[in-house]
């Protein structure tokens, strides 16, 4: 069982994403004066007085919406049937809209608490302006000022009493965390979606749809997995400006955050500098990571190979990363992520015994020349261990410095021997200062 859902709902840009904000007493949600930063409904969890609950965070709800407000206002609905409690948002600076009162027409015919937060209340004397709000069916609305936290601690304690015993959360499971990143408009939102089973995200053809993380838990393989859709990332973080720098932001956090990565990129556009400056981050933070060649099903057989040769060439970085071929369009190749995430999970947490190391060291280091101490000697290696996985990070305790060159040559034979697929390899040389043995 999850935790009681709180669903916060209103038309565009009356403050549901500072109200959000308010209410788990941190920033998560984005808030920009533009107006539809929000378009995928997302969830935090929150307490007060000790009663656990989920605040979901929705875009705005038009209900004539037409293409992608149309789409999102899909997304507020669904968030609605799952709620156990609504927050009805509306501007009290404006009044009832014909908007809001379509919102609240739809919102009649669901048997589902309704709370009306009248925002942008500042003071005692702009509360006797929001009785005409009462119109909308859901009596009295609560004066709230989600800004300034005005009427905050009221609501919370409504939230509190209505939500409690609705439903307890089980004994967590710590699910394996995945990260779908990407450029905008590779399908990032469409893989995640099928990876789900659910329309989840939301999926268009305009590029950067998705303005924030998006994270839901499924199941894949027989395996629980919690994936997480990421905003397209097309330019370097100083460089984005209002949403994209939030959106940009929370993307490269939930690389750093997650165990498994998966590199999408679209096989027709093939691998791009900014591919390469994604796959850069990825291996920088140390996350197992699996390359989804998309939208595979438009690629011409002639070119195929080519387009894969080409694509570990300019990652050529992560070599250890897989390949997988695949078309969430037409869900082609999808059925292969799964064993490839198991596999490079289980070499990012793979823990080698001492013993074997050392073994496989002494016919390893035979063969490549390490460099020399500062007495012109050659460099020894007296023995190593492996430190640490996730990921897998080896202790080399030598008499003298390793080149670079030397640690490569290393790091090649040790994935010969024992794998190591879909994770990066770390070694850290620790100088004994004395002529190994």
């Amino acid at each position: 069982m999850s935790r009681p859902l709180v669903a916060v709902v209103g038309r565009a840009n009356v403050g549901k994403s500072t109200l959000v904000n308010r209410l788990l007493g941190r920033r998560e949600a984005i808030e920009h004066p533009e107006s539809g930063v929000t378009r995928d409904r997302r969830a935090y969890d929150a307490e007060w007085n000790g009663v656990p609950f989920s605040v979901v965070d929705t875009g705005g709800w038009e209900p004539r919406a037409k293409g992608l407000t149309a789409k999102v206002a899909e997304q507020a609905a669904r968030a609605v049937r799952e709620a156990e409690l609504i927050l009805f948002v509306v501007d009290a600076e404006t009044g009832a809209t014909n908007d809001d009162l379509a919102v609240a027409r739809s919102l009649r015919t669901i048997e589902i608490p309704v709370v009306v937060v009248a925002n942008k209340v500042d003071s005692a004397a702009r509360e006797r302006e929001i009785g005409g709000l009462q119109r909308l069916g859901f009596g009295e609305p609560l004066p709230i000022s989600a800004l300034h936290g005005r009427g905050a601690g009221e609501l919370l304690d409504i939230v509190a009493a209505t939500v409690k015993g609705t439903r307890s959360r089980e004994t967590e499971r710590k699910e394996v965390s995945v990260a779908i990143a990407g450029r905008p408009n590779v399908g990032k939102s469409s893989l995640f979606n099928r990876l789900v089973g659910d329309e989840r995200s939301i999926v268009h053809d305009v590029p950067g749809t998705t303005r924030d993380t998006v994270d839901t838990i499924a199941e894949l393989g027989g395996k629980r997995y919690r994936f997480v859709d990421t905003a397209g990332m097309r330019r370097r973080t100083r460089d984005a400006k209002g949403p994209e720098y939030y959106g940009l932001v929370r993307s490269l956090r939930a690389i750093d955050e997650v165990d498994v990565v998966l590199i999408v990129i679209d096989a027709n556009e093939r691998a791009t500098e900014q591919d390469q400056k994604i796959a850069a981050r990825v291996a920088e933070s140390g996350r197992a990571a699996v390359i989804v060649l998309n939208k595979w099903d438009l690629v011409d057989a002639e070119y195929a190979d080519a387009i894969a040769d080409d694509t570990r060439e300019m990652l050529r970085f992560i070599p250890w990363a897989p390949i997988v071929r695949t078309s969430a369009k037409t869900k082609r190749g999808v059925n292969k992520i799964a064993p490839e995430l198991e596999a490079a999970l289980s070499s990012w947490q793979k823990r080698v015994p001492t013993a074997a190391l050392n073994a496989w060291l002494r016919d390893a280091t035979e063969l490549v020349p390490l460099g020399s101490t500062t007495r012109s000697r050659p460099t020894r290696i007296k023995y190593m261990t492996q430190a640490s996985t996730r990921p897998p990070t080896f202790a080399l305790f030598a008499s003298g410095s390793i080149t670079a060159p030397a640690l490569r040559a290393l790091e090649r034979r040790l994935r010969e021997r024992f794998g190591f697929e879909g994770t990066p390899v770390r070694f850290a040389v620790r100088k004994s200062g004395k002529r190994a043995v």
